[in-house]
């Protein structure tokens, strides 16, 4: 695999699970040990009670679209999209109550629906980043 051009996120010592996680097609969240508390995005300390306990747990990877847009036209100084038009950019509630956003892919962008139920897949862009995204869900 060579010449991955689009911008990946920086893995750091938070987010290293989670990339690690992903490299194995596994999709992690954070959950407080303290009051139990899941979220996303990844940080230091829980966002209900502030307690720095935080451990990765591994969700199903289901869900469903809450929202979505589809990216029609590139604008500024992202290039490197252009040959994805037209693609969704979503926000998926997992099963587990966390919402976070992706790419909606394996499908036609027109056929995507709120409420559409997905499942997590990667993308391997590079030896060390997969990216989750959500294609349609096999029923």
């Amino acid at each position: 695999m060579t010449g991955y051009a689009k911008p990946l996120p920086e893995i750091t010592d938070l987010t290293k699970p989670l990339w690690e996680a992903s490299k194995r097609g596994e999709l992690v969240i954070q959950k407080c040990k303290k009051c139990s508390h899941m979220q996303w995005y990844p940080r230091h300390s829980c966002v209900n009670c502030a307690s720095r306990e935080m451990e990765w747990i591994k969700v199903s990877g289901k869900g469903r679209v809450y929202s979505f847009t589809i990216a029609r036209q590139v604008i500024g100084n992202s290039p490197e999209f252009q040959k994805d038009i037209p693609f969704v950019v979503a926000e998926i509630d997992l099963e587990e109550g966390v919402r976070l956003y992706s790419n909606v892919v394996g499908v036609n962008p027109d056929d995507v629906k709120i409420g559409m139920q997905v499942e997590v897949t990667f993308e391997e862009c590079t030896p060390e980043i997969s990216l989750p995204k959500f294609k349609p869900a096999k029923t």
